[in-house]
């Protein structure tokens, strides 16, 4: 419990960061109810990991327009993560073969489809090949192609090669952000073509984002998205942004 708790605090100092521009030890140890050294610890480990840049006295959050790694995102929004990642897996039915994009929200769903019988996941990325790597009762492929670091994804002609080659009862796609009119936005165009093809192989469609992510724009890369795609979010999302969701006939989950 202390690490989960740990780990909220962590993600939401980096929220508060990014929003900010700037947030004193003082402000974050009252805010939180803890010592000044124990925020200090939080700090030094949140820039070892590439989080945030310190300043004298407090935290300053790097370039949101700079693309994280997949080892910083897992810190943001966890608990949303996981909670979306449970329901998204409780739409999986015994037989069904499934893709995984990469991502941490997707790659979360692992430990959640265990105990579903005669599954095929067909993943796309490093998370979900290691939530699964023990889990005997779940056959696992895998699209292989170039991997990108920053994301643990694969990418290029051989992972799209092998997509063109299958189809999938459901696809769970994560994303860098997500808009009702642009779609899905990533950092490089060789990932969203990849998420265009497994729209295309997929019977249904979903797209997980934590509340933080609709409505941006961080980069100029998109995949559409198609109406009766569901988006699976977090109960802390706007209202109003979800509503775009709806209008452009999208289902919008909050959990």
């Amino acid at each position: 419990m202390a690490v989960r708790e740990s780990e909220a605090r962590r993600s939401e100092i980096v929220r508060l960061a990014r929003s900010s521009g700037l947030a004193s030890v003082d402000d974050l140890s009252a805010q939180f109810g803890v010592t000044a050294s124990t925020i200090r610890r939080d700090l030094s480990q949140l820039t070892s990991q590439g989080l945030i840049a310190r300043t004298y006295g407090g935290a300053i959050a790097l370039d949101p327009q700079q693309e994280s790694s997949l080892r910083q995102r897992a810190l943001e929004g966890f608990d949303a993560k996981r909670a979306i990642a449970e329901w998204s897996a409780s739409q999986v039915r015994p037989g069904e073969t499934i893709l995984l994009d990469a991502g941490t929200t997707v790659g979360a769903m692992g430990e959640f489809l265990r105990d579903i019988e005669d599954i095929t996941v067909i993943a796309a990325g490093l998370t979900a090949l290691e939530s699964l790597a023990d889990a005997d009762s779940v056959r696992v492929e895998c699209i292989g192609g170039t991997l990108r670091h920053l994301s643990q994804g694969f990418v290029g002609p051989l992972a799209e090669a092998t997509l063109q080659r299958v189809t999938f009862d459901r696809a769970f796609l994560g994303a860098d952000a997500v808009t009702a009119d642009l779609g899905i936005c990533e950092a490089e165009l060789e990932q969203t073509r990849l998420k265009e093809i497994m729209i295309a192989r997929a019977d249904e469609v979903y797209v997980l984002a934590h509340a933080a992510k609709l409505g941006q724009r961080p980069f100029h890369a998109w995949a559409p998205i198609p109406p009766g795609t569901t988006i699976v979010t977090d109960d802390s999302a706007d209202i109003g942004e979800t509503a775009s969701f709806e209008a452009a006939g999208m289902r919008v989950v909050r959990v």
